[in-house]
């Protein structure tokens, strides 16, 4: 299956707090209506979404722009690429 283009969500990244033992789903795709979580938009496009347990109580920044290359932390990349590109869902 070739992959359908990611799509950027945002230009910066999402504040959200995570709580110890809580398995979360975060959206690459780009898709998903309610970012940064994965809606099951991606279905048909070869991107999955990334599934992680928090391994405590914090608070995190997650990429919107799905440059990162630490999925799914922000990385900065979103300051690399013009607001530009990105593609709405």
């Amino acid at each position: 299956m070739s992959h359908s283009p990611v799509h950027r969500a945002g230009d910066k990244p999402a504040r959200v707090e995570l709580r110890e033992g809580q398995t979360y789903t975060w959206c690459a795709c780009g898709r998903s209506a309610n970012q940064p979580w994965c809606d099951g938009s991606h279905q048909g496009t070869g991107i999955d979404p990334v599934v992680f347990v928090a391994e405590r109580d914090d608070v995190v920044f997650l990429c919107l722009c799905k440059g990162t290359g630490t999925p799914p932390l922000c990385d900065g990349s979103h300051r690399k690429s013009p607001k530009s590109d990105i593609k709405p869902v």
